[in-house]
């Protein structure tokens, strides 16, 4: 039987809660269990982060940072949500609700690499 292949894209950092690898997606539990885990396992956590990538149903939103009307769950590279050509953000600073608009979130990433 073929092993079932790490996702690992070694661009290993854990977001600010610590839970999951922004690089792969997966949970520090998978990550450290990896080695351990059977092939049922493995595909389980593979299924998981690819649910991640499905599309969102489309929304229209406003900016919970600056109050700009804008559409969520479109419009990104890969046929999801804008927002998902962007570096995962857990939290980012300001935000007080749901999504922000392209142009606060484009700052609020850029501002997370910088620091």
């Amino acid at each position: 039987m073929t092993e079932v292949a790490s996702p690992c894209i070694k661009q290993c950092k854990l977001d600010d809660s610590r839970r999951y690898c922004t690089g792969c997606l997966r949970t520090l539990d998978e990550i450290t269990g990896w080695s351990s885990a059977s092939n049922a396992q493995k595909q389980a956590a593979l299924d998981r982060i690819n649910s991640l990538h499905q599309p969102l149903p489309l929304r229209s939103l406003a900016c919970s940072q600056c109050g700009t009307g804008f559409r969520c769950g479109t419009g990104g590279s890969q046929g999801g949500c804008w927002c998902a050509d962007l570096p995962p953000l857990a939290s980012p600073a300001g935000a007080n609700g749901d999504c922000l608009c392209p142009a606060c979130l484009h700052a609020a990433a850029a501002a997370r690499q910088a620091s």
